[in-house]
């Protein structure tokens, strides 16, 4: 992609400033692209760009900079993309698949522009699916991995920046204008150390405790991790306080069953 990408976009007429593209075999991911994209930022704003696209070391996920700098949200450029290919008849079904990571927010965004949301589990292959199952052709992870099921069949960091670009000229709008359609709902996330991975629907209490979350208006989300002796814990919600004050108590229930 280092190769590409800049190819690609010179020849569609754009001005291209590269970034981080002397690879050595080693330097994979180095402090550059989509996993750090600090150094993007600096650069769309020293040298007055429109965006900044940084993709990863295996060129499957795409992170956006607008013009000031700012990193968009992984969840905005979804649905900014979604309701993009909505207007342009292009969203089979009115729907798309993200990850139970995605922002609430997002969902609820979608669903006032009359666009369904499914949820799949953590990972794009997961994504895939799920738009499978449903003959979709948009899914996409907040982490940068998009699937345009039309263009190919798996995560492609440059397929999805030159949707994304289609969409930034056709706008005529600045970057910001753009991929900032809603606002995210506060989000507090724990990772937990674990002595041992009792299955969660056997924890005492825990579904007890989560209701009461949800009756609060919180979505929650608990898992192990799949690598390591770890319990992620995230919860959402429109009041930041009210977050806060949950996780604690969450966190406090679970060192105390498996910790």
């Amino acid at each position: 992609a280092y190769k590409v990408a800049p190819t690609i976009f010179e020849e569609l007429g754009a001005d291209v400033i590269i970034l981080n593209n002397k690879p050595n075999g080693i330097n994979i991911n180095e402090n550059c692209g989509a996993l750090y994209p600090t150094r993007l930022s600096s650069a769309v704003k020293e040298f007055r760009g429109d965006i900044g696209i940084a993709l990863d070391g295996d060129a499957d996920r795409l992170v956006v900079v607008d013009e000031r700098g700012v990193q968009i949200s992984g969840d905005k450029l979804i649905g900014a993309l979604a309701v993009y290919l909505r207007d342009n008849k292009l969203l089979a079904k009115n729907q798309i698949v993200t990850t139970v990571m995605s922002n609430q927010a997002l969902q609820d965004y979608l669903e006032s522009k009359k666009i369904s949301l499914l949820r799949s589990d953590v990972g794009d292959k997961n994504v895939l699916e799920i738009m499978k199952e449903h003959n979709l052709n948009f899914g996409a992870e907040e982490s940068g991995h998009i699937i345009f099921n039309d263009i190919t069949k798996t995560g492609d960091g440059i397929a999805a920046a030159l949707q994304l670009l289609a969409y930034v000229v056709k706008s005529g709008k600045k970057t910001s204008e753009i991929l900032n359609p809603f606002e995210l709902y506060p989000q507090a996330k724990k990772n937990l150390i674990v002595q041992n991975k009792t299955p969660l629907q056997k924890i005492e209490g825990l579904e007890k405790l989560l209701s009461e979350f949800r009756g609060q208006g919180l979505r929650d989300l608990v898992r192990y991790s799949g690598t390591e002796n770890k319990i992620r814990l995230l919860l959402e919600g429109k009041d930041i306080k009210t977050v806060n004050q949950s996780m604690d108590r969450l966190v406090e229930f679970i060192k105390g069953v498996l910790c």
